[in-house]
């Protein structure tokens, strides 16, 4: 075994006197997992399932908020792999385009029954081809949407992932003394570094919870005694809208982040709950960047001041709205397979959105490219085009994302078809071959696509157009 050292493990391998606390429990407050029994785990796994993979092959998590998620993690890390999480609800043909990019070396999976998210875990080998990593060698790849139709990865070292769990823990005050209460999924950014990464380097315990209906979320809050709850607007929409709410006492600290928190969602929440929501924002390339300390719910897309540790430089200050730099340890390395250093690299990150200095931070008003932001998901709008142009009768498709009240945006399409194409045929034909989130919320048939006077087509106009 090499004795090349991993920061994230170190971190790890300080807390072994927490041996015998709860690490991970259900939302009866079973104890599916110990600190100790992660340790268990993870060895087991080393042992079992990735002894013949060498340092620097990439392996894939796909088994949803599993309990042993963390110790795939920990063994992975430990054999010098490379690690990808993926969602679970991923759709077929984009996981199978994810494994090609990212030369996948094996998949991890749980064993049996597909919907089961607590059985054993198998690993399945798949051809791929070595990769070249360079001096900095990855640790893990996050996953987000590139400028084609294919997704592209983001290169990451362990003593990244966790500066930026350093950041949001200090900046949020998360402890080992909290319980986090864990809905979103582990494999999305804001989950990884919000759930897994504060477990593993600082010994914040995780209520599992893997009933995502409301009504179950919020009892399974007050029945287990969470003290953190990293959320998104959907779910604090739907707390505020319930009657016969419980109490929740314990809960200290609500988040939300995925999509801007609507202002009269943060007042009915507060109002009800007696418990304000701090707004967080962040991007897969960098991690956490800003943090709404405060949460007064003065204004629409307020997001506070930037995490401690990280620099926000403001690419045109005397503009009304400006894109920004960050300048953080938690910046990734670049893109994979192809880098883009304008954008990302070097300790250095330019995001999409279009932010303006308000008050004390910072206010989000916009966003420079047409990737569509589904509560955090990032679609983009090439394959579901390419998907809906695969349906006989379509002759020509665009799509473009629509302003939502709570998912901050929703996919919607204009098409140009044959006189027999339905909507409802259309849809279904997404929803078996796309992800959840990529499914358009409504289709709209033109005779032709509305280009501008250069020729090309303005999703944000058309956004406009066909405003929800």
């Amino acid at each position: 075994k090499s004795t090349i050292s991993d920061s994230l493990v170190e971190a790890w391998a300080s807390l072994s006197h927490f041996a015998r606390r709860a690490a991970i429990v259900d939302t009866g407050r079973k104890v599916l997992r110990t600190f100790a029994q992660i340790e268990e785990e993870a060895r087991d796994f080393e042992r079992a399932l990735l002894h013949e993979f060498q340092g620097g092959d990439v392996i894939v998590i796909q088994v949803g908020n599993h309990p042993a998620w963390p110790a795939l993690l920990l063994a992975g890390l430990r054999r010098q792999l490379v690690v990808v999480p993926l969602e679970r609800t991923m759709a077929k043909r984009e996981r199978d385009s994810v494994l090609r990019i990212c030369c996948a070396a094996a998949i991890l999976e749980t064993a049996g029954n597909a919907n089961t998210i607590s059985g054993p875990i198998a690993l399945r080998s798949l051809p791929h081809k070595s990769i070249e990593w360079g001096p900095n060698r990855p640790s893990f790849l996050k996953l987000t949407s590139g400028t084609t139709a294919a997704p592209r990865a983001i290169r990451f070292r362990s003593e990244q992932l966790l500066a930026d769990c350093t950041q949001i823990c200090e900046t949020m005050g998360i402890t080992e003394h909290d319980l986090n209460f864990g809905v979103i999924p582990f494999s999305h950014s804001y989950g990884f570094s919000n759930l897994v990464t504060p477990l593993l380097a600082r010994g914040v315990p995780i209520v599992l919870s893997r009933d995502r209906m409301p009504r179950a979320v919020l009892n399974d809050l007050a029945r287990t005694s969470a003290t953190v709850f990293p959320g998104m607007p959907v779910f604090y929409q739907a707390f505020s809208e319930m009657e016969k709410v419980p109490a929740l006492p314990m809960l200290r600290l609500c988040i939300s982040a995925g999509a801007p928190l609507p202002l009269g969602v943060a007042r009915k929440f507060r109002e009800k709950f007696n418990q304000p929501i701090h707004s967080f924002y962040g991007s897969s390339e960098c991690g956490g960047i800003c943090y709404d300390q405060a949460a007064l719910s003065i204004e629409e897309g307020f997001v506070g001041q930037p995490l401690r540790g990280l620099n926000l430089e403001l690419l045109e200050p005397d503009a009304p709205a400006t894109r920004v730099r960050v300048q953080s340890a938690a910046v990734g390395d670049g893109y994979f397979p192809e880098a883009d250093e304008e954008k990302l690299g070097q300790g250095e990150f330019i995001p999409d959105d279009l932010l303006e200095v308000s008050g004390d931070g910072l206010r989000i008003v916009g966003r420079m490219s047409d990737v569509i932001n589904v509560a955090g998901k990032k679609v983009n709008p090439a394959e579901v085009e390419a998907e809906l142009l695969r349906f006989t009768g379509v002759h020509a498709a665009v799509v473009f994302g629509r302003e939502s009240t709570l998912r901050n945006e929703e996919v919607a399409a204009c098409i140009v078809a044959g006189g027999r194409v339905r909507e409802s045929d259309l849809l279904e034909h997404c929803r078996a071959h796309l992800s959840g989130w990529q499914v358009p919320k409504r289709i709209f048939f033109v005779r032709e696509i509305p280009v501008n006077e250069r020729g090309k087509v303005n999703r944000r106009e058309l956004a406009s157009r066909f405003r929800s």
